[in-house]
């Protein structure tokens, strides 16, 4: 006789008098208009008032969660922090489980863990009841939905391989994978290669034809890395499909492209921008992996230090002035930029953008995209967010003139100005905006603050090392001493290596060689000994003793002698500092940072 398998009821548990809209209402998390619009739309679709309200961008997974968790008297899981068993989840067929947003999470003893999204579903507490007969108990925990697909996407059925598919492709026998509907191999080759891209993290996709093949690179914390080779035949299918999923043309074959396209990876929907180049060999394309995961971070997860968070808050209490973010493409500026929008955002505040493109969504902001064809350039599309009550006006970049003139007239006329200009530090913003009309005397007072920074790889913290650095790492970590002698006293002085044959072998006290931090590589690195990225960055706040040289057009040693006065610190000190406390090596450093000054 099959046993009966049993679960608590919500109604054993808790019996609430409140509805879940009711009590996210009493804490605060929605309004009575969210409420209202979410029921309305809970009319039209019959989905769940908790999805609905999420979906809107009213609520956010982690809230609606702990609510459901109250309500039902379930206890809730943080996913982030679990390790399942493969062998149980791969008892639940993965469609069901995305299906119901449910993950088994251990079997002992006859007593089975499931998280839920909805704790409420029954029909998915039967379907789990159903995968599991020895199972004699099963307990709910209420986890986000986001969380669930995520380690569904960890956990549960592989997709098929490159290999399988490009036998598939090239035998031209293709068959339907067990549980799927059918799709053909080109479809599931470029699906493959975009999750993938996803799931490790990359900014960028890379297909590359050349005269016999085709390169598929990967870019990861910065770094290209080739993931594999495919023959040219699988080009045009492959390349075709790609252009159809960006909305592009497939018949020209001469021009350059740009198209955009949506797909849920892990239980969230990533954004991706494609970028047609012909070349020699054929089309180059290349495919932006837009995460809002990752660009929707605050502030304090960039990697600031303290003191340039501190210094950063500063220029975000000014009510007007024109704030610049700088570096190279690729650096972040983007990134910082939206962190800073989404901090100061409320719906006190009209915040409008003009970017192109857009990259992310925000809420609360109003965003629109340049479009030269149709007549809105930077310069005209600032004039047009002008005459829309504006309180911050974030535009793309200031790449000329036109742009500069008005970004300084908004700053003029009372309002906060964020952008992007592309420079390499933070006092070279000053002479670049000369350079583009703006003339020193009217920049005085309205340019209030410029960040430099660049994206620098970190140490995988499960292999890393620390080691003594060699006397020609001490010289070059002896930059920053020389760039600003207040600061990075700790520091040794390399002139004491002549007074011994090594600096290992004079004493510790006489020779105070630092220790540095070195990639050595693992499982949970791939074997680069490197992981993810953090900023190093300079904060230039214009103080009024700066102000005055700038309206003098002063020279950049004496402009740079009066920022060390006020206490700026470069990013190479930034970057030391990282290198010291082992979140970053050296030579990672080096490869985004000039080392090279005063020495």
């Amino acid at each position: 006789m099959a046993r009966l398998l049993r679960f608590r009821s919500a109604q054993e548990v808790s019996t609430p008098n409140a509805r879940v809209g009711e009590r996210l209402l009493q804490m605060g998390s929605i309004t009575p208009d969210h409420l209202r619009i979410a029921l309305h739309e809970q009319r039209r679709t019959h989905e769940r008032l908790g999805a609905i309200l999420v979906q809107l961008g009213f609520l956010d997974e982690e809230t609606l969660a702990e609510v459901l968790a109250e309500r039902s008297g379930y206890a809730s899981i943080d996913l982030k922090q679990a390790v399942l068993d493969p062998a149980l989840v791969e008892r639940v067929p993965k469609a069901l489980a995305v299906k119901h947003n449910m993950i088994p999470l251990g079997l002992e003893n006859g007593r089975l863990e499931v998280a839920l999204a909805d704790p409420y579903d029954i029909v998915a507490l039967d379907e789990m009841r159903r995968h599991f007969p020895d199972a004699s108990e099963l307990v709910p925990r209420v986890a986000p939905a986001v969380d669930i697909a995520a380690m569904l996407e960890l956990y549960g059925e592989a997709s098929d391989s490159f290999d399988e598919i490009l036998q598939e492709l090239e035998t031209g026998r293709a068959t339907a994978p067990q549980g799927r509907d059918w799709e053909h191999p080109v479809v599931r080759l470029v699906n493959s290669i975009v999750t993938e891209g996803v799931r490790r993290g990359a900014s960028d996709i890379h297909l590359e034809p050349e005269s016999r093949f085709i390169r598929l690179r990967y870019r990861i914390d910065g770094v290209l890395h080739q993931e594999r080779i495919l023959h040219l035949a699988h080009w045009p299918e492959v390349s075709h499909r790609i252009k159809i999923m960006a909305g592009m043309n497939i018949a020209d074959q001469r021009s350059m492209q740009d198209g955009r396209f949506t797909l849920t990876v892990g239980g969230a929907t990533i954004d991706f921008r494609v970028a047609v180049m012909p070349t020699a060999c054929g089309e180059n394309i290349v495919i932006r992996i837009l995460d809002h995961r990752r660009a929707m971070l605050p502030l304090e997860k960039l990697g600031f230090n303290a003191t340039a968070l501190a210094a950063i808050e500063r220029l975000l209490q000014r009510p007007e002035g024109i704030i610049l973010v700088t570096g190279p493409t690729g650096c972040g500026k983007t990134t910082t930029l939206y962190s800073m929008l989404h901090k100061i955002s409320s719906v006190d505040v009209n915040i409008m953008t003009l970017e192109e493109p857009i990259e992310y969504r925000l809420a609360l902001i109003r965003q629109t995209a340049v479009r030269e064809e149709q007549g809105i350039g930077f310069a005209e599309g600032v004039r047009g967010i002008l005459r829309q009550d504006p309180d911050v006006i974030f535009i793309g970049e200031v790449r000329d003139a036109a742009t500069a003139q008005m970004a300084l007239r908004s700053a003029m006329t009372g309002h906060q100005v964020f952008s992007t200009l592309h420079c390499n530090d933070a006092l070279g913003a000053l002479p670049r905006l000369i350079d583009l009309g703006l003339h020193p005397r009217m920049m005085a007072g309205h340019v209030v603050g410029v960040i430099a920074q660049r994206l620098v790889r970190k140490l995988c913290p499960h292999c890393k090392t620390m080691r003594l650095a060699t006397e020609e790492e001490s010289r070059l970590l002896r930059c920053a001493k020389q760039q600003n002698d207040a600061t990075m006293k700790f520091l040794p002085d390399v002139g004491h290596f002549a007074e011994a044959q090594s600096p290992y072998d004079a004493p510790v006290a006489a020779v105070p060689v630092p220790m540095i931090g070195e990639a050595v590589g693992c499982d949970s690195c791939t074997g680069t000994g490197y992981r993810g990225r953090t900023v190093v960055a300079e904060v230039l706040r214009v103080t009024p003793e700066l102000d005055a040289l700038v309206a003098e057009d002063a020279s950049r040693v004496r402009l740079r002698k009066q920022m060390l006065a006020d206490g700026f610190q470069s990013m190479a000190e930034d970057g030391i500092a990282k290198v010291l406390s082992g979140e970053i090596s050296l030579d990672s450093l080096r490869r985004a940072v000039d080392m090279t000054r005063g020495i």
